[in-house]
């Protein structure tokens, strides 16, 4: 799966324009939001085939900015703390989180800056090592 950042205007209706370009393609989303940023539509969401979701997007004249990998997690929604404790860790070892959401599992979806270093603390993380 990839994360896509997308550009949206900022008018009622540009949501509905980028879902059903997405639908006529027969592309579903998996995860991810919307917000408006200074003014601009800027949302990120999440396709097992991001280069279907993209061309799809770009058909209808909505910009991609940028197609992302992601790190995939689950926390334990029973102990407090996971999300601190996890993003802690990659500050640790220096990675920025970028772009954070759930998905349709309730899994944690992370865009990074630095996609290697990120995937050793997931990796960690994943085996229970933290």
């Amino acid at each position: 799966m990839k994360d896509l950042a997308i550009q949206l205007e900022n008018k009622p209706g540009a949501l509905a324009e980028m879902g059903e370009a997405l639908a006529e393609a027969g592309v579903s989303v998996e995860g991810g939001g919307a917000w408006v940023v200074n003014g601009t539509g800027i949302a990120h969401f999440l396709f097992y085939d991001a280069s279907k979701a993209r061309k799809a997007l770009e058909n209808k004249g909505i910009h991609v900015i940028r197609e992302n990998d992601i790190l995939v997690q689950r926390l334990k929604q029973d102990q407090p703390g996971q999300l601190g404790m996890i993003t802690r860790l990659m500050e640790q070892a220096g990675v920025n989180i970028e772009v954070l959401y759930s998905d349709h599992n309730n899994q944690l979806i992370l865009v990074v800056d630095d996609y290697d270093k990120g995937r050793v603390i997931s990796e960690k993380w994943s085996k229970g090592a933290y």
